[in-house]
């Protein structure tokens, strides 16, 4: 049966393209020709054909279409040595951002960058330098699709299972295979959302490999393989294997060559079809679907005589050419029709914002959630996204009251809005398509990401080109910050008459927390309900009568008193503390994994310490606000409204943290949101009544009597597999942890030390030693040191320890180098009692999918102590070392894990798509900003 793709729309045509059409005839089953081959045969093949296979090393930059982010080996083989084009499988040239190199046999690795990916079917072409190929001979691999037959004795020759060269043998089983169905890359689709190949005239044409020589056929890195014969031609392309079996699944090469053809010749590689998917179906049950035996006749005299069946309809792309013209069931008897150019409908672009991928919906998604194309498809959510509860997949539907049918309206809508606004985005998602979801999508008010762009598929280079997606005059490229009550955050810091967000929470270290107001609950949770805030919609902000606005307001405080009148369940504790109460909800970016934290989100108690007209503040503990680089959410309970925090204290031992927010964003409800009475004495005892007050998720108070058993009890927490914060009681003197490494006491006190006294005062408690540590600060003339009586291995000894300051800020520093996050080595780290010998040096944080280092194997938790032989002491020398390095640089990084195990690693510069940047925190206005260190192009990172 000819190609029905070439018969659209060009029966009785001739010329070029009937010899086209004729050359894609292929017979069911061709018959069994004899294998005379010999050993000596194969190998002769074999030496010819090795050094054209090339391994890919392949980096998915972004998430796209059906691909994530992330790291690949695969297969291809050169099939056009003067012009330098390498063949292998469409899912390894991916559809969106990507940097490949080429690894030949002599292990010289060459840029690559593809140049075609089909719509249909899983083949691409890779274009390569031929005069960077210095020290190798080879020849490239003729293509001979028609001498694929049942029967034929085959070898892949591919990287297979990791393996730089592996040769599997196998025999033709079938010609007439079902286009296989992906998941990832070898296994049965059991997912809607991942790419497979299809086509009507698939099944004449898919292939399957029977190894009775291994118990497994093909494995990952031996996709793009080629198939070959004894005389060294190429018959078929590996495509993917059957995990379950030893089946492999081969591409048959009339595409191919057809696809190669054009390429050679300049023509326009754009294919007409339709976006329908078919499936063959026998005679026998296509008479079951009525049509007449006319019909039949016609099929069986125009098709070659193997051929014994017809397609049927199986799904139709909504919006394409034959939407609301076939239906699934519709038998085909003939076709001469209107045709569609696939990579019109395949999108070349995508908008990048927060770290979110959005694109218009391609026909392959488009197929599988039978979706128009062109929809606002979200690829990966991202931070601001997937903070508001949108998931991977999902169809933008309206943003900020407008309706989105187009990437253009949302790139539209994004212009007009501002830092910190909160607006409504509705969306579908394929599998409850009929069903619009509801969320409140809060704009970064941090410099946590670039600013929005747009990249751009470049054919002629491979590259992605980035532009600013939003023009120069929008708000959301301003400094200004919409605060939740339209106030700026610089406006909460104080007048003259009060001090600084940050002096006060340090005047806070020196003051005695109430147990009773520690946090309740602090997890991850992915869940996220839709909260109550104040309208932030586009509209230009209309005049109101201030004295019926305040009315309203007073009525609605009034109301919301009145409906929390404390019942007769309701506790005396309760009532008092529940106004000082408030829900903390904290996310942090992807962009700032720090300090060892296990979570994007948490959510805990905390209490109002102070509130006045200009300042508020809450305490919470660490593990609900683990570090300063984050989005912090407060919910009063007294008053039903949610706003923005900063965080501005972080206390370097004790399990406490201070956030700030702005009270005039809280309207009339200020008046009603007070602050707690800390009482640091007296303090408790054994026996005393308690009662322990949090808030619930619908801000509800609720708590628990309890009787104290131990007021000074040690409590142990069991370290986690990665450092991070854990809460320590400091009441127990016994060092039994260690000095912190890189610390002034490291080296003069040991584990098991047991401190008697300082400065000749006993010691008891470790408030004692911290009282001892105040009084340094008040103490001008002081060296900072404290005289310390140790107990040691039964001895009395004295010692003079030297003391550290540190401030409660927390990591105020970050940069993302080729996708790696870097940052001082912070406290729990430290408390491992180990740092390399060359200093603290810059410890990884963690690292991107399909940046650089992923590729390299840079990952988290490990310090980097040299780059290129230069020592990375601190963040300053790292920075002055990795900028002097240039796009596509190999840097040789030295590595130290947290066992003490060095490695050396090689990293590939990127700075197309992972320029080097940092993240500074502005203790004075509690701000996050992003300052550029080097990119190739620094206006659009």
């Amino acid at each position: 049966m000819g190609d029905p793709v070439e018969r659209l729309g060009s029966e009785g045509a001739t010329g070029p393209e009937s010899s086209i059409k004729e050359d894609l005839c292929v017979e069911n089953d061709p018959p069994f020709r004899e294998n005379v081959a010999t050993a000596e045969d194969w190998r002769k093949a074999l030496n010819k054909v090795i050094p054209a296979v090339v391994v890919l090393q392949t980096t998915a930059c972004r998430a796209f279409d059906t691909e994530s982010a992330g790291a690949s080996n695969a297969t291809g083989f050169v099939i056009d040595k003067l012009r330098g084009i390498i063949l292998t499988n469409r899912h390894n040239v991916k559809p969106g951002p990507v940097v490949m190199e080429a690894v030949f046999l002599n292990s010289e690795v060459i840029p690559v960058y593809p140049i075609y990916r089909d719509p249909v079917h899983d083949f691409g072409f890779i274009r390569y330098d031929p005069g960077a190929v210095r020290f190798l001979s080879y020849e490239e691999i003729p293509l001979a699709p028609e001498a694929a037959c049942v029967g034929l004795e085959i070898r892949v020759v591919g990287n297979d299972s990791g393996e730089k060269v592996s040769v599997l043998a196998g025999t033709l089983a079938r010609l007439d295979r079902d286009a296989p169905h992906y998941k990832a890359l070898f296994m049965i689709l059991k997912s809607a959302h991942e790419w497979t190949s299809y086509g009507y005239e698939y099944y004449l044409l898919i292939v399957e490999i029977i190894d009775p020589r291994a118990a497994s056929g093909t494995r990952g890195g031996s996709s793009g393989s080629p198939v070959i014969d004894w005389q060294g031609r190429a018959v078929a392309l590996n495509a993917g294997a059957n995990l379950s079996s030893a089946f492999a699944y081969f591409l048959p090469l009339e595409r191919v060559v057809r696809a190669l053809r054009f390429l050679q010749e300049g023509r326009d590689l754009s294919p007409n079809q339709w976006p329908v998917v078919t499936i063959p179906r026998g005679f026998d049950e296509i008479r079951q679907l009525g049509p007449k035996r006319d019909a039949e006749m016609m099929v069986r005299c125009a098709s070659p005589p193997a051929q014994a069946g017809m397609l049927i309809v199986d799904s139709v792309v909504p919006g394409g050419p034959a939407h609301e013209r076939l239906e699934p069931g519709d038998v085909l008897v003939s076709v001469n029709g209107e045709v569609q150019d696939l990579h019109s409908i395949t999108p070349d672009n995508f908008l990048e914002v927060s770290g979110a991928v959005i694109h218009p919906l391609s026909y392959q998604q488009a197929r599988n959630f039978h979706f128009n194309c062109g929809l606002v498809y979200v690829a990966e959510p991202g931070y601001m996204l997937f903070r508001a509860g949108v998931p991977r997949h999902a169809i933008i539907k309206k943003f900020a009251g407008e309706e989105i049918s187009r990437l253009a309206d949302l790139i539209s809508v994004l212009s007009k809005l501002s830092k910190g606004v909160r607006v409504p985005l509705e969306y579908i998602t394929y599998m409850d398509r009929h069903r619009r979801k509801s969320v409140l999508v809060t704009v970064d008010r941090h410099e946590w990401y670039a600013p929005p762009r747009v990249y751009t598929r470049d054919d002629s280079t491979g590259l992605w080109i980035a532009r600013l997606a939003l023009p120069s005059n929008s708000p959301l490229l301003s400094s200004v910050i919409n605060y939740a009550g339209g106030t700026d955050p610089e406006t909460m810091l104080p007048g003259n008459d009060e001090v600084s967000l940050v002096e006060y929470a340090d005047q806070q270290n020196s003051h005695k927390l109430v147990d009773g107001a520690a946090s309740m609950e602090a997890h991850y949770n992915h869940v996220f309900e839709e909260a109550h805030s104040r309208d932030g919609s586009l509209h230009e902000p209309r005049e109101e009568n201030l004295d019926h606005s305040t009315i309203s307001e007073t009525a609605v405080v009034r109301e919301y008193q009145a409906a929390i009148i404390p019942g007769a369940n309701t506790s005396v504790a309760e009532s008092v503390i529940e106004p000082t109460l408030v829900l903390v909800e904290v996310h942090v970016p992807p962009s700032c994994i720090l300090d060892g934290i296990h979570s994007q989100h948490f959510l805990g108690t905390g209490v109002i310490i102070h509130h006045s007209q200009n300042m508020g503040l809450v305490a919470v503990d660490k593990n609900t606000v683990a570090i300063s680089a984050s989005d912090v959410m407060l919910s009063f309970a007294a008053f039903p409204t949610e706003i923005p925090g900063e965080v501005v204290f972080l206390h370097p031992v004790h399990n406490y943290a201070v956030v700030a927010y702005d009270p005039s964003a809280l309207g009339s409800g200020a008046s009603v949101v007070r602050a707690a009475e800390l009482l640091p004495e007296p303090t408790l005892h054994r026996g005393d009544t308690v009662y322990l007050v949090g808030l619930s998720r619908s801000l509800r108070a609720t708590s628990r009597k309890s009787i104290v058993t131990n007021p000074c009890d040690a409590l142990d927490i069991v370290s986690a597999d990665c450092p991070r914060y854990r809460a320590v009681n400091m009441e127990v003197i016994e060092l039994d942890t260690g000095c912190f490494a890189g610390s002034k006491a490291e080296h003069v006190l040991e584990h098991g030390d047991m401190i008697l006294a300082i400065n000749k005062e006993p010691v008891t408690c470790f408030s004692d030693v911290e009282n001892a540590c105040q009084e340094l600060d008040k103490n001008d003339e002081s060296d900072g040191r404290l005289h310390m009586t140790i107990l040691r291995q039964g001895h009395e000894i004295e010692v003079f320890v030297g003391t550290d300051v540190r401030d409660g800020n927390g990591t105020v520093r970050v940069i993302n180098w080729c996708g790696c996050i870097v940052q001082d080595p912070h406290p729990a780290v430290r408390a491992l009692c180990f740092l390399p010998e060359e200093g603290h040096c810059v410890y990884v944080a963690s690292s991107y999918p399909g940046s650089p280092v992923h590729r390299g194997g840079l990952y988290a938790f490990q310090w980097i102590v040299e780059v290129n032989g230069k020592s990375t002491h601190d963040l300053d020398a790292f920075v002055k070392v990795t900028e002097k390095l240039q796009d596509g640089e190999v840097a040789c990084v030295r590595t130290i894990n947290l066992k003490g195990k060095p490695r050396m690693l090689k990293v590939k510069q990127d700075l197309h798509y992972w320029p080097t940047w940092e993240l500074r925190f502005d203790p004075d206005t509690a701000k996050w900003r992003r300052t550029i260190i080097k990119a190739l192009h620094p206006d659009v990172s």
